[in-house]
C-alpha cells in the first residue's frame, strides 16, 4: 500500500459513517410515519457495510433494499471502491412488525381503529448515531495524523 493508501481507506469510511448517520436521521425523521408511497408503514433501515477486500456479499443477504440511487448521490456506488476500504453493500430493511396504536379517528386507522407505526426506538436510533459519530470522528483523526505524517516527510525532503 502506497502513502495515500491509508487516506482513500479513511476517507471510504468516512463516507460510509456519514451514510449510516444519515440512514438513522432519516429513521427518527419518520418514526411516525403512518404511510409511504406503497401505502404502508415506514421500515427502520440499516446500512450494511463490507471490506472491499472481501467478495461482494450482496447476493448472498436475505431481504436487503439496495438504493443504488442514494448510494450513487453519496458518493458511495462501486465505482468509488476502495481497495482495503469501507463500502456500503446495502441498506436494508428492518422486518419488525408495526407497532399497533388504538387511534380510530387517524385517517390511517383499520376497521378496528388501529394504527400501524413504524417499530423505531428512538433511543437505539440515537446511540446508533452516536456510533456513526465517534467513528467518523476516529477516522477523521486518522486522517489527520496522516497529514501530518506526510507533512513530516516532505519536511524531511527539504
Amino acid at each position: 500500500m502506497n502513502l495515500f493508501g491509508v487516506m482513500d481507506i479513511s476517507g471510504s469510511a468516512l463516507k460510509a459513517e456519514r451514510m449510516r448517520a444519515e440512514v438513522s436521521a432519516a429513521n427518527m425523521a419518520n418514526a411516525e410515519t403512518t404511510r409511504t408511497a406503497d401505502g404502508t408503514p415506514y421500515r427502520r433501515q440499516q446500512v450494511v457495510f463490507e471490506s472491499n477486500d472481501l467478495p461482494s456479499f450482496r447476493n448472498v443477504m436475505q431481504g436487503p433494499v439496495n438504493m443504488p440511487t442514494m448510494l450513487s448521490r453519496a458518493g458511495l456506488d462501486d465505482s468509488s471502491a476502495v481497495p482495503g476500504g469501507v463500502a456500503i453493500s446495502a441498506v436494508s430493511s428492518d422486518d419488525a412488525a408495526p407497532l399497533m396504536r388504538y387511534e380510530p379517528g387517524h385517517p390511517d386507522a383499520d376497521a378496528n381503529g388501529y394504527v400501524a407505526y413504524p417499530d423505531i426506538n428512538p433511543v437505539t436510533e440515537m446511540v446508533d448515531l452516536m456510533g456513526a459519530s465517534r467513528a467518523y470522528g476516529a477516522n477523521a483523526s486518522a486522517l489527520q495524523a496522516e497529514k501530518s505524517m506526510v507533512s513530516a516527510s516532505l519536511d524531511i525532503l527539504k
